[in-house]
């Protein structure tokens, strides 16, 4: 009876969690599924494999619809033994995207019952975290994988406390399982910022148990926390090994190229650049949006009504009441630092206030753990905007200059904020026996508070209103449109405020009028919670709601077939085709056809690079070597026609020359005037061959033909009939770790050529050909995870063993915080 008692709160919390989830998404149980945009453009890039899967019931670790051809190690690839996933799949049973709100509250709720809070404080602030309208627009717009990340960082925040708390068995299962989780949830750049947070955590501890001498705690805490990490790692080996291994062939390892594609000289070789890095910079005062969202205009479509300026202004231009309301309901209001923005970064304005309170009133050191952590993490999202820390971040910081979009690190704040809400309302409530202490920090977070609403108002006379985008409207509208919109962002900047001054006071008014015990503590708290939520669930309904939902069909297939799409899928044979109006960046066409572009936050490199040096450039010859057989144009009535290359080269060729080069550079260059017909270019230091470079020197024989016999996304065959020795140039690309190739079933050679292909030699006579891709590094990832797998489930066992059972032989339950 003790244990039901004991679960009953938590079991009732997770309830609610659920009911939450499935109420502010609905539509779910209508059967409707969120239309995002991040995901309609990964079904695209993941079709082939998706198919593959279906019909094969295999994986393929391999596809051609994409940039000609990339590994599918960051398109979902299943990889074998993965048991942290199937666990992760249990958690999130509920439907798309009610799975990752859920998660949002499960893992915060358990950080704070690390934290000692109660399940009623608790559930109120794991709601109020999940709500953050960051974490609801992620959601919106597809970036699940960063939403599956974010979920678990509560949970790997918990783990460290209780480990540093001396509960080393629960800590340190904790952590284990939860390091999993956040690892395979498989956004490595959330993980990163968590373990920037993780290390100002661990500072925190560390140094104290310094202070007070305290050894061998610090000893035993370091090396548990090493050894969960250690097996959380090996139960994702094979996704980590893969992506590492794929990242050095990515758009995020360095360039090998020395020039620019204007020919100026390259002033590093970092292969993202400092302005791509830092293009989604914070700006310094937009930063006031997390708690007044919309000072800086909220989004770039924002619904304005028709009580705007903006609806007035097309109402005297002509347009009717029903086109001036429509017009106004997506306007460019945004006029902050970032290039796009879909909805402002709010905490919420009783989150802030309640944060603010526990810095006053909260007498736990911890809380500067997460005060600190809150303004690191905002002053890194400034990006150029305080360039002194970012550039120094970006120049000596391991692996900060792999990401981008610095922004995103306010994440970490985002969390940081709910927790100190949260500890402010339970130190507010515990203080009951010192009412001069509660009345004090009341007063001050009062007046904090409503000074930063007044000095926002007064300053509101420095800020220009005016957007990156202004002049471009100011030429396509005229002056009369910009000024309806400054307008409009005006009225907008001075609403938020008084929203949150109004929000600040009502909260200060009943934490006043419990202090004159006109309310209980529950009737309070209670209060406060419906205040603090309805505050955060009323914006985020502005840009996430029932309207984003749509049929389970047009999930499925986001992309509809056009009459060009048509025209070419009646071609059988093996090809490629280019979109020019995706421009590498879409990936519409990897949905139907074998595409050159496609859509990835981590593009294969050097197609990015051919693109970018010669496909920008019209070098038609770089289309015809990739076998684009297919180009897809717009004409002037707006309609998609797809254009037939006559010059493609085909699946493979015979060359009778090789031009040898020695660096990267000079094939690229080389590709400006290369007949890739005739010859293939070769960077003699890039391949650590088995024949000599003097056998390529000679000419080749290209009288003989090779053609594709069979085709699957991880495997090729062909059939080649040459009467002499020949050097074939397969348009196909060149990955050296993974794809092998046979000839009559043995093993041979095939190098690089024309920066992104393969080729080999072919003996004289008939031969079939193959093309295997057989990832060694599957197999050892694989082999590592189960290993770590079955230590974790040892682990597990011992751990609830000498948990449950063997409660004696730990005496060392450590206070709830320093």
């Amino acid at each position: 009876m003790k244990i039901v008692n004991k679960f009953y709160p938590h079991a009732l919390v997770v309830l609610g969690f659920i009911l939450v989830s499935l109420i502010y998404f609905y539509p779910v149980l209508q059967g409707k599924q969120i239309f995002q945009s991040d995901i309609a453009q990964y079904t695209g890039m993941a079709k082939e494999q998706n198919d593959f899967r279906a019909v094969q019931n295999a994986e393929p670790y391999w596809t051609n619809s994409a940039f000609g051809g990339m590994p599918t190690y960051q398109l979902g690839a299943n990889y074998p033994y993965d048991f942290v996933g199937k666990i992760d799949d249990v958690l999130r049973f509920l439907p798309r995207p009610a799975d990752y709100l859920f998660l949002y509250f499960l893992g915060f709720y358990g950080l704070l019952l690390v934290l000692k809070t109660d399940p009623l404080k608790a559930f109120i602030g794991a709601i109020a975290f999940g709500f953050s309208t960051y974490l609801i627009i992620i959601l919106g717009v597809g970036h699940n994988a960063k939403a599956h990340a974010i979920a678990y960082m509560p949970l790997v925040i918990a783990g460290f406390i209780l480990v540093f708390q001396k509960k080393y068995i629960w800590g340190g299962l904790l952590t284990m399982f939860a390091v999993a989780l956040e690892i395979n949830a498989n956004h490595f750049q959330m993980t990163y910022y968590l373990l920037i947070f993780l290390l100002i955590l661990s500072g925190y501890f560390a140094f104290d148990f310094i202070k007070n001498k305290e050894y061998k705690p610090l000893l035993i805490s370091g090396v548990t926390l090493i050894v969960a990490a250690i097996f959380a790692i090996g139960a994702n080996a094979g996704n980590l090994l893969a992506t590492s291994e794929y990242a050095k062939f990515s758009t995020r390892s360095n360039s090998e190229l020395t020039f620019n594609p204007d020919g100026t000289k390259k002033t590093n070789e970092n292969a993202l650049s400092r302005e791509y890095i830092t293009e989604y910079s914070y700006g310094i005062a937009e930063s006031f949006n997390l708690i007044a969202p919309r000072l800086f205009g909220g989004s770039n479509h924002e619904n304005l009504g028709p009580d705007s300026r903006m609806y007035s202004f097309f109402i005297e231009k002509g347009a009717s009441p029903s086109q001036a309301q429509e017009y106004a309901a997506g306007m460019p209001t945004y006029w902050g630092d970032q290039p796009i923005v879909a909805a402002p970064a709010y905490i919420g304005a009783v989150v802030f206030f309640l944060a603010v309170l526990a810095l006053f009133i909260d007498d736990r050191k911890i809380k500067y753990v997460f005060l600190g952590g809150a303004l690191f993490s905002l002053i890194l999202s400034w990006g150029k905007n305080f360039s002194l820390l970012t550039d120094f971040f970006i120049d000596y910081v391991p692996m900060y200059d792999k990401f981008r979009a610095v922004s995103s690190i306010q994440v970490i704040l985002e969390l940081c904020f709910p927790v100190l809400a949260v500890m402010g309302i339970q130190s507010f409530f515990k203080a009951k026996d010192e009412p001069k202490k509660q009345q004090k920090a009341l007063v001050q977070t009062g007046v904090f508070g409503i000074g930063v609403i007044l000095i926002l108002a007064i300053a509101k006379g420095f800020f220009h209103f005016s957007g990156t985008s202004d002049q471009y409207f100011m030429e396509s509208y005229g002056p009369d449109f910009v000024d309806a919109l400054k307008e409009d962002r005006m009225t907008m900047y001075y609403a938020d405020l008084l929203r949150t001054g109004f929000l600040i006071v009502i909260t200060f008014v009943i934490l006043w009028l419990f202090l004159k015990n006109k309310f209980s503590q529950t009737t309070t708290l209670i209060i406060v919670g419906i205040i603090m939520i309805f505050d955060l669930f009323f914006v985020d309904k502005k840009y996430v709601s029932a309207k984003d939902f749509v049929s389970p069909v047009q999930i499925a297939a986001p992309f509809q077939e056009t009459a060009a799409d048509a025209q070419i899928l009646q071609d059988t044979t093996h090809y490629r085709v280019f979109e020019v109006n995706g421009n590498m960046s879409s990936a519409r066409a990897s949905y139907f056809h074998n595409s050159i572009g496609g859509y990835h936050a981590a593009k294969p490199r050097r197609m990015q690079q051919l693109f970018d040096y010669q496909i920008a450039k019209n070098n038609l010859e770089i289309l015809n070597m990739l076998n684009v057989k297919y180009v897809i144009q717009t004409d002037k009535e707006g309609k998609e026609i797809p254009t037939i290359n006559p010059d493609a080269n085909g699946n493979a060729w015979f060359v009778s020359t090789v031009k040898l080069v020695n660096k990267p550079d000079d094939v690229m260059k080389a590709l400006n005037t290369l007949d890739t017909k005739k010859v293939a270019v070769f960077n003699v230091h890039e391949h650590e061959s088995k024949f000599q470079n003097a056998r390529l020197k000679k000419a080749f024989d290209t009288t003989g033909t090779i053609k594709v016999v069979e085709y699957k996304p991880n495997y090729i065959k062909y059939k080649s009939d040459n009467a002499k020795d020949g050097l074939a140039v397969f348009s196909e690309i060149y990955y050296k770790n993974g794809w092998n190739a046979y000839v009559d079933g043995q093993l041979t050679d095939h190098f690089p050529v024309d920066y992104v292909l393969r080729a080999m030699e072919v003996p004289a006579g008939k031969h079939t050909i193959e093309f295997k891709f057989e990832p060694q590094v599957i197999k050892t990832g694989g082999t590592i995870t189960l290993i770590s797998s079955i230590g974790m489930l040892v682990l597990l066992a011992g751990g609830v063993y000498f948990g449950f059972f063997r409660k004696d032989s730990q005496s060392n339950i450590g206070d709830t915080q320093k």
